[in-house]
């Protein structure tokens, strides 16, 4: 799945247990008819893919859904859902590499000097 967006607000990584399992989570207001703030987490060898991104960046995030059951001491189970971002790419530089609009038909130069004898090496 993907969702787009802009960066609200991007966490530093943190670093848990003795095994060094890492996360780190953005926040990214959708750019739907009713934003949503999504928070997203990056874990391990992807937290890093957050470093060359910042706050107010228009991006497209590669994501997957995952849920777990927990059993409290109580004996009942508690279920937890998070959305894990797994690629990132920045809209802003895909837009700059469309072409520019087209000047208007005004600012262009007309003439009426044709000639009938020049070759017609068209190929259509």
């Amino acid at each position: 799945m993907e969702v787009t967006g802009k960066i609200k607000k991007i966490e530093e990584t943190k670093t848990f247990g003795t095994s060094g399992f890492r996360k780190r989570e953005m926040i990214l207001t959708t750019n739907d008819q009713y934003p949503q703030m999504l928070k997203i987490e990056f874990v391990q060898d992807k937290c890093d893919l957050l470093n060359n991104y910042k706050v107010d960046q228009d991006v497209k995030i590669s994501i997957n859904l995952t849920g777990r059951e927990w059993i409290n001491p109580q004996g009942e189970a508690v279920y937890f859902n998070a959305i894990q971002g797994w690629r990132i790419e920045n809209l802003q530089a895909e837009n700059s590499n469309e072409v520019p609009p087209m000047a208007p038909v005004e600012n262009f130069e007309t003439t009426n000097n044709l000639e009938e004898n020049e070759p017609d090496d068209l190929p259509f």
